[in-house]
This record gives structure tokens, C-alpha cells and sequence, in this order.
């Protein structure tokens, strides 16, 4: 058996959870011993990741290194984390391994421009906007992209927060009313840039899934490419 793709989860436990159930539905096979090996970290005592970007502290980084290097001593393939924020850190992660670690957002930017995307409307985490960590690969690819307002922003965030609690039903409700006030044109789409907004939003996208861009899958689809060619 090929060595399995690891899992840093844990941010959050059902985004972590949603990645597993996509490496299964994204993979052709018949039997339990043809599905793909995984080994997931998912401990969920993480310090917030926007609540560190804001206050410019590493707190996360010194959790997700301890958790890599459990991943690490099992020998895996390759390495995703299922957290788009925590990708602020990446770069500091990658070169604490030698082991393979696959960018949520370079792969994302790598499928718009492979899909001619003309623009996105960003939906995340306050951090993930804030750093910006789509915004200038995007403006590399010449990918044009919209934010929303400050109020809207801080609308998001509170329903984020609100589903990792539980309050389920009531966010589902409040973030399809956020997205209706997008006028989404031919080659634009809603950029999930958070891994619990395609939780959020699983209805909505399967009655218009050319609407929007989940990254979790994009994610998951470079993994199980990253492992089929080991």
C-alpha cells in the first residue's frame, strides 16, 4: 500500500471530518480495501487562528508543529490541513518537513485559472481576509475577486463561530441570507475560502454547484491526485 495522506485537522473537527468524507466520495473504488489510507491529527485544542493573526501572536504554530510531527513519525505521503487561516502559517510548517504538504490555496488558484474564472466573491474567515492570503495570488492571475463590506464581514465571522457551537439551522438560514444579495454573474463564483462554509452552505450548493468554488474539495481532489502518483 502506497504511504496514506495525512490530515492535520482539528480546525474544525467537522471540517476535518468533512475532508474524510470527501477523500472517500472522490475515490473510484469497490471494495474497503481499495479506498485510500488516511491518518488524521485532530486535536482541537489549537489556539483561534484569527484571534492569533489579529493579535500577531504564533500561539497556533507551535500546536500544528507538535501535531505534524505526529503525522510525521507514521510516515505518510503527503500532508493537507484542512483549515484555510491556518494557512497564514504554511510556509513555517512546510519547513519543519520534508514530507509533502499540499496548499489549500495554491491549489485553489491553480483550478480558477485552469477554469478561466473571471472573478470571485471571497467568503472566509475575518484572518483569512485580513492577511489576505487570496487576494494577492489572485490579483497575480489577474483573477479579479470582491470582499465584503465590513458589516457583512463581521456577519460571516459570527456564523462561523455560530456553527462550530452547534446553532446549525439558524446559520444556514443566515448565510444563505447574506449570499442572496450577490448578483453572481456567468464566470463569477462564491470562493469558499472557509472549510466550514460548504458545512453551511451544502444545500444551496448542490441546487446551483457552478456557483461556487469549495475549497476543501479542491483540496482533497490534489491529494488523492498527489497519492495515485507516488
Amino acid at each position: 500500500m502506497k504511504p496514506a495522506i495525512g490530515i492535520l485537522g482539528g480546525m474544525g473537527p467537522q471540517a476535518t471530518v468533512d475532508t474524510i468524507n470527501k477523500i472517500i466520495k472522490n475515490t473510484s473504488a469497490h471494495c474497503d480495501q481499495e479506498h485510500i489510507p488516511t491518518i488524521t491529527v485532530s486535536i482541537p485544542d489549537i489556539p483561534d487562528r484569527t484571534e492569533s493573526i489579529f493579535l500577531k501572536n504564533n500561539k497556533p504554530l507551535e500546536k500544528m508543529i507538535s501535531y505534524l510531527k505526529i503525522l510525521e513519525a507514521t510516515h505518510v505521503g503527503c500532508i493537507i490541513i484542512p483549515c484555510n487561516t491556518a494557512h497564514f502559517w504554511f510556509d513555517d510548517l512546510q519547513k519543519q518537513t520534508l514530507i509533502k504538504m499540499i496548499s489549500i490555496i495554491e491549489a485553489t488558484i491553480t483550478h480558477l485559472k485552469n477554469t478561466n474564472t473571471k472573478k470571485v466573491y471571497i467568503l472566509a474567515t475575518s484572518a483569512t481576509i485580513h492577511a489576505q492570503l487570496y487576494q494577492k495570488k489572485l490579483a497575480e492571475q489577474h483573477i479579479e475577486y470582491e470582499v465584503p463590506s465590513e458589516e457583512v464581514q463581521q456577519k460571516i465571522m459570527k456564523n462561523i463561530y455560530q456553527y462550530k457551537s452547534g446553532q446549525h439551522d439558524l446559520v444556514k438560514q443566515n448565510m444563505k441570507e447574506i449570499i442572496q444579495h450577490y448578483a453572481i454573474s456567468e464566470g463569477e463564483k462564491f470562493l469558499l475560502a472557509c472549510t466550514e462554509i460548504p458545512l453551511i452552505l451544502e444545500e444551496i450548493m448542490l441546487e446551483k454547484p457552478k456557483s461556487f468554488v469549495d475549497t476543501t474539495d479542491i483540496l482533497v481532489k490534489n491529494a488523492i491526485q498527489f497519492y495515485q502518483n507516488q
